[in-house]
């Protein structure tokens, strides 16, 4: 009890919880995306398991993540998956079926939410891990907090797609350009990309731009065989 009598404690926790707010945006994206063309019922679901997920795969990175910045090729090969998955989720955007949309079914959602939000989240905990300042119960009760804060956006999320489709595009940019982000953060490129600041936004902007354009090639491809 006498942590909470701490102002740095209460410091810490407005930190921990500004800083998912921020960072989750992109988390929310992803989970709408995969869930948008379920079933009502499984779209609930999907969205409470990818969220609850996500936040104790944070949790469980936290430990390791520096480290694991440190290894070579390892982000990106995590900025591969996500252009793959940013491309998938694209693709199934225009089948439009809720029958064929939900081919992949809840665990396949509930699978591409959680292998997203483990590259997605490499670099996230980190900032989370610092404002925490070590203390493990401030770092959980933090990201315990941002639980709701992800469920609200991501449901959010799949009423504006299921409105505004365009959306959607938006949506599969913003994964691509995260990918190329995650690309270009890796160690292997570390001295290149310093020594030229151009390349991280540059490689950001090629993996939107990969995404939208993969994309939609397989859905015009796809649009003879539907019809």
């Amino acid at each position: 009890m006498d942590l909470l009598q701490h102002a740095d404690f209460w410091i810490g926790l407005i930190k921990i919880v500004w800083i998912n707010i921020i960072l989750s945006g992109d988390n929310a994206v992803v989970i709408a995306l995969a869930a948008r063309s379920l079933p009502v019922e499984q779209q609930k679901k999907a969205v409470l398991f990818g969220s609850g997920a996500a936040v104790v795969l944070r949790i469980a990175l936290t430990v390791v993540a520096a480290k694991l910045m440190q290894i070579s090729f390892l982000q990106i090969v995590g900025g591969i998956l996500l252009l793959w998955i940013g491309v998938q989720l694209l693709t199934d955007s225009d089948g439009d079926d809720h029958a064929d949309g939900a081919k992949g079914g809840l665990m396949v959602a509930v699978r591409t939410i959680l292998i997203a939000d483990l590259v997605m989240s490499l670099d996230n905990v980190i900032a989370v891990a610092a404002a925490a300042q070590g203390s493990m119960v401030l770092l959980v009760l933090g990201l315990a907090i941002s639980i709701p804060l992800v469920i609200f956006g991501s449901t959010l999320m799949i009423r504006l797609m299921e409105r505004f489709p365009v959306i959607v595009t938006l949506g599969a940019a913003l994964i691509g350009w995260v990918a190329g982000e995650t690309i270009a953060s890796d160690t292997a490129l570390k001295s290149v990309v310093e020594s030229h600041h151009w390349l991280h936004w540059a490689a950001a902007a090629v993996g939107a731009c990969l995404v939208l354009g993969v994309g939609k090639g397989l859905n015009r491809s796809h649009a003879p065989e539907t019809a």
